[in-house]
């Protein structure tokens, strides 16, 4: 029995002592501080167009449940509009090479007939 009563006295002091350090009855003066949440140590740089290094560099910090989605989310918007970019400008330039084909072979095709009529 006395050794019952002292595991309850002990268990009484150590949920008392825990609960003074959270409230802040202890050193600090106050409440244990929030804790900052963790972002992305190196983001994506926005001063150049994205290269393969830096998608494979790309390290998310975990989470409570996996990863932060404001940073997957960033991450993937910034990608697809590089591609976007990238798909609308292989458009133009393959439309620039298919005309400057086009007027070459047409240059070629008016040469001999410029030729026949001499």
């Amino acid at each position: 029995m006395v050794m019952f009563l002292f595991l309850v006295v002990a268990l009484a002091v150590v949920v008392a002592a825990v609960t003074l350090a959270v409230v802040g009855g202890g050193e600090g003066g106050g409440p244990l501080p929030e804790a900052a949440p963790e972002r992305m140590h190196d983001p994506l740089p926005p001063d150049r167009p994205l290269a393969r290094a830096d998608v494979e560099d790309v390290r998310f910090p975990l989470a409570v449940r996996g990863y932060r989605m404001a940073d997957v989310d960033d991450v993937l918007g910034r990608l697809g509009a590089e591609l976007a970019e990238r798909d609308a400008r292989i458009a133009d330039l393959e439309s620039a090479l298919a005309g400057a084909r086009a007027a070459a072979a047409h240059v070629r095709l008016a040469k001999p007939e410029q030729e026949d009529q001499r």
